[in-house]
């Protein structure tokens, strides 16, 4: 097994059993081993840290069981112990049955291992140790291979054995075929018709060893017309939930079987796949299904006719358009953590991934929205404040649960936006997503579907959107996508690479920044791009999410194949992949017009071109009347570490004019600017209090330029570790050739282990910064402003204005900082004399002259505004102000006299609003207004301000 972890590692095969032997050999399973490893030629040869063992066994034939810790654990995975020079050992006592947790009913025939570097890369290929003097050798056909025959065909077994005579069952589907006292044995199986699963069982005194293989008739031509309607992966049968249809795409493939529960994953004829002549997909229904119960299954697609060399010709698969995959590599852990109860088992004796089907209202997928979510009104574009989250690195359980518990982190903090880090299927448990193997398949290690929904729908409850992160322009080897046109040249199950029949996938990479098998989305077929479409439709009807955030837009291009001009063709404008982004925003846009179409391009020369034709497309003009518009990342991490560092800056690139640019300080792949702060040149170089000063004032500067913005995991609470810091504390980088990038690591939660909310300095930065925000999302000023940069060294300051001349609203601030060790003590540079309130606390600064001074102490900032700017509301119980009937069908009362009521959604846009002198019989009509939850804002007689929730029924 293939330990396949976080994406940018690379498997380095080498010759392994010249390196390790054990003590005694062969190893016996009854009593202590010692493995010897030398590290001399192997990948490990240069690096000088703890070596670790991720180790198993091969137990009753089958690899990889009983495997101690998980990979890349290192308090759970053994550590070898150095004896001399290159040269390691590991100890298993006081035997293989005792050390591994093996039954002694059972047989152990190897010891599976790689040895790996403390943070997994590099490491060793798999190496496979004998275990016990009595060995078995199965020449042909090889052990647990699969080999497909025509009906009628026959299968030649042969196998050896040492130690003399031994004892031969050979069983076909549970029935013994053949017996023999040998030490070389032989047996023609002849007129085969049905698909056979062989166990080899051969005994030597108290000893029994075993080999499995299989055989797979091709079933011939079963042409027939695919039902009208069909789509790709499961069709549920609305009317009749005994049935559903399985459809399966696989060019260049003779036969395919659905293999499952239903069939004990032996699947007779009957479950041989029909062809669909107009199409050539692959379909079957399957009927007597029971409602509610959980099936699983898999593709067994076989090639016989023009087979690619060094392609495989039966691969096992999952459905590529899985919404829930079972893994026997991920599983046992995720099981053991709990994190997604009720998780249907793994099919024992199988391998690879397999697809669950469930039919049915009780289906584990279904799940019973709010109105909240059903009436969601999103933020405007301009007005997004989005907080990035990684699910695994948010909270100590690293589950939905822990986002749903902390709702109140997001709602005290006025974001109105969560995007989430890929939360679709990965390989390994342990990621930061991007190494997709099931688009369309929810991740099972953060929780379940319906957990996540409830997340989803209680963000809407509390006008928070929700935004994920997707992948499209890559998959990984445990894709299908990638393993039914896979290279395995060492036939041991595992995809190097593809065929040129591949589909869906480039061979070689057409862009210079590709991970894992590049996608092509302009393929004749359009398979890639009905995989997409379909992956967008699931996410956005399914889990309502309100946008997504598209990873690596560069990579849609096939015009910059590999060679020296590869990474400048990538930067250039190129006119497919502007044509096939804007293809994807409109199908998103068809669904949900109002859908926020993020890309990461972090465009340069003729990429930028695209960004500003993407931001400018279809913003005005559409027949229905709603401004789109694609919103891109804006990058400014090294700009704002400056301004915190006290260093010349410029930061008038988090803005542009179209108001589409999302203007960040951190994200997931960027360097901590706090972290940048403390160990780089500068004014707060190793002094951690000055920094986290500086940080409100960076907040100003930041969240306070008009246009969408976005924060970073706890970047609000002042997070001061490095990006690249390892599991086990240490801090690394992509230029550290033997430890490796630490940037995927777990990272520690020292927010809510140190209680960072109870921190003075700490929680200023979050208060400061949820006031801004506030102020951003609540005042026009910030929405429709225009605004303008003095780049002063340490002195940065940013006018934000609807007009220059004093009017009766909120129309002028000044944001001022200190980014000096020094009070300063400059020019307000005011646009006009009067009284001017400092944003932040209400003080007022009465300004006589337009030149007035401002004393600003070292490290600090002011946000001077034209008006005062209330945020903080009378909690309505305090003011005994009582709104009623709640709900309400059309019209409703408040109990007191008022002079002003504004009606908001629960997203925060105003829409319904009454102004006069009303008294507390006054109706309020809202029948216009749709079913849901309504923020109304009152003010009484008194100027006195209350908030009060209105459910619109």
């Amino acid at each position: 097994m293939k330990k396949i972890t976080l994406f940018f590692l690379l498997l380095i095969g080498f010759s392994a059993l010249a390196q390790t032997v054990t003590i005694p050999s062969p190893a016996l399973a009854n009593g202590p081993v010692t493995i010897n490893f030398n590290k001399a030629g192997t990948p490990l040869a240069g690096y000088t840290g703890i070596i670790y063992a991720h180790i198993g066994l091969t137990v009753n034939g089958a690899q990889w069981q009983n495997v101690k810790g998980t990979w890349n654990n290192n308090a759970t995975q053994p550590a070898l112990t150095l004896v001399s020079g290159t040269t390691y050992k590991l100890d298993l006592t006081p035997d293989l049955y005792t050390s591994f947790g093996v039954p002694t009913t059972s047989t152990i025939t190897q010891i599976c291992v790689v040895f790996r570097a403390a943070t997994g890369s590099p490491q060793s290929a798999d190496t496979f140790l004998n275990v016990g003097a009595f060995q078995l050798n199965l020449v042909s056909p090889g052990q647990n291979s699969t080999t497909i025959l025509a009906s009628g065909g026959n299968l030649n077994v042969t196998a050896n054995n040492t130690g003399g005579n031994a004892n031969y069952v050979l069983k076909a589907n549970g029935t013994t075929i053949n017996t023999a006292t040998t030490a070389s044995y032989t047996y023609n199986h002849t007129n085969i018709t049905s698909n056979q699963n062989y166990v080899l069982e051969v005994t030597q005194g108290t000893s029994t060893l075993t080999k499995s293989f299989a055989v797979v008739v091709n079933p011939g031509a079963l042409s027939q017309a695919l039902p009208a309607g069909m789509k790709d992966g499961i069709n549920y049968n609305q009317a009749d939930p005994t049935k559903s249809t399985l459809v399966l795409n696989a060019p260049n493939k003779d036969f395919v079987y659905v293999a499952g529960s239903f069939n004990n994953y032996n699947p007779t004829s009957a479950y041989a796949m029909k062809k669909d002549p107009a199409t050539g997909k692959f379909w079957l229904e399957l009927t007597e299904l029971t409602s509610g119960t959980f099936y699983n299954y898999q593709y067994w697609v076989g090639d016989q006719t023009n087979l690619p060399a060094n392609s495989p010709a039966l691969v096992k698969t999952a459905d590529p358009f899985s919404t829930l995959v079972l893994s026997p590599f991920d599983d046992p852990e995720i099981q053991t953590l709990g994190v997604y109860p009720n998780l249907p088992a793994y099919p024992a004796g199988q391998e690879r991934e397999v697809t669950v089907l469930q039919t049915g209202p009780n289906a584990h997928y279904n799940y019973t929205w709010s109105d909240a979510t059903l009436n969601f009104v999103k933020p405007a574009k301009k007005d997004l404040v989005i907080y990035e989250v990684l699910v695994r690195d948010f909270d100590a359980n690293r589950t939905y649960q822990n986002l749903i518990d902390r709702i109140d982190y997001f709602k005290n903090l006025k974001i109105n936006a969560v995007q989430l880090m890929p939360v679709m299927e990965f390989e390994g448990n342990e990621s930061w997503g991007y190494n997709t193997a099931y688009h369309m398949a929810l991740d099972k290690r953060y929780g379940t579907e319906a957990k996540l929904k409830e997340f989803i729908d209680l963000c809407h409850q509390n006008g928070i959107a929700v935004i994920l992160d997707v992948a499209l322009n890559h998959v990984f080897s445990r894709s299908p996508l990638e393993r039914m046109w896979m290279l395995d040249p060492d036939n041991d199950g595992w995809g190097n690479g593809i065929t040129a029949e591949n589909p869906y996938g480039n061979q070689s990479a057409m862009h210079s920044y590709n991970v894992g098998t590049d996608l092509n989305h302009f393929n004749a077929n359009n398979m890639t791009q009905y995989y997409s479409e379909r992956t967008i439709q699931h996410w956005m009807q399914e889990f309502k999410i309100d946008g997504f955030r598209w990873d690596l837009t560069k990579g849609f291009t096939q015009n910059c194949p590999g060679g020296s001009n590869q990474e400048t063709c990538t930067n250039a404008y190129q006119a497919d992949r502007v044509l096939k982004l804007k293809q994807y925003a409109d199908m998103q846009w068809a669904i949900d017009p109002n859908f926020y179409v993020i890309f990461e391009h972090l465009g340069n020369g003729g990429s930028y071109t695209e960004e500003v034709e993407w931001a400018n497309y279809r913003k005005t003009g559409d027949a229905d009347g709603i401004s789109k518009g694609i919103l891109l990342w804006r990058k400014m991490t090294d700009a704002y570490a400056n301004f915190l560092k006290g260093n010349s800056t410029n930061l008038s690139g988090v803005a542009d004019g179209t108001n589409m640019f999302i203007g960040y300080a951190e994200s997931h792949d960027e360097e901590r600017v706090m972290y940048k702060a403390m160990t780089e040149t500068g004014q707060t170089q190793n002094i951690l209090v000055k920094a986290q000063k500086r940080m409100s004032a960076m907040g100003a500067v930041h969240l306070l330029v008009p246009g969408p913005k976005m924060i970073y995991h706890f970047g609000d609470l002042g997070y001061e570790s490095s990006i690249f810091t390892c599991n086990n504390g240490t801090v690394n980088n992509q230029n550290d050739a033997i430890a490796g990038d630490c940037k995927l690591d777990t990272k520690p939660q020292p927010q809510w282990t140190g209680n960072w909310l109870a921190n003075t300095a700490r929680k200023k930065i979050y208060d400061d910064w949820a006031k801004m925000i506030e102020l951003k999302r609540t005042q026009n000023v910030f929405k429709n402003g225009q605004h303008t940069w003095v780049n002063t060294t340490g002195k940065t300051r940013l006018n934000v204005f609807t007009s220059t001349a004093q009017t009766t609203e909120l129309s002028y601030v000044i944001v001022m900082t200190n980014a000096t060790n020094a009070t300063t003590n400059d020019a307000g540079n005011f646009p006009f004399t009067g009284t001017w309130y400092n944003l932040m606390d209400g003080t007022p600064l009465v300004v006589t002259s337009t030149n007035q001074a401002v004393s600003i102490e070292a490290d600090g900032f002011r946000v001077y505004g034209n008006r005062q700017a209330v945020l903080n509301t009378v909690d309505f119980n305090l003011a005994k102000i009582a709104l009623y009937p709640n709900p309400s069908r059309g019209i409703f009362n408040i109990s007191t006299n008022t002079k002003k009521v504004s009606i908001y959604s629960i997203a925060g846009q105003l829409v319904k609003e009454f102004k006069g002198d009303f008294d507390s019989n006054y109706q309020y009509e809202i029948e216009s207004l749709n079913q849901g939850m309504y923020i109304v804002k009152v003010i009484d007689d008194q100027d006195r301000e209350a908030t009060l929730k209105l459910m619109k029924q």
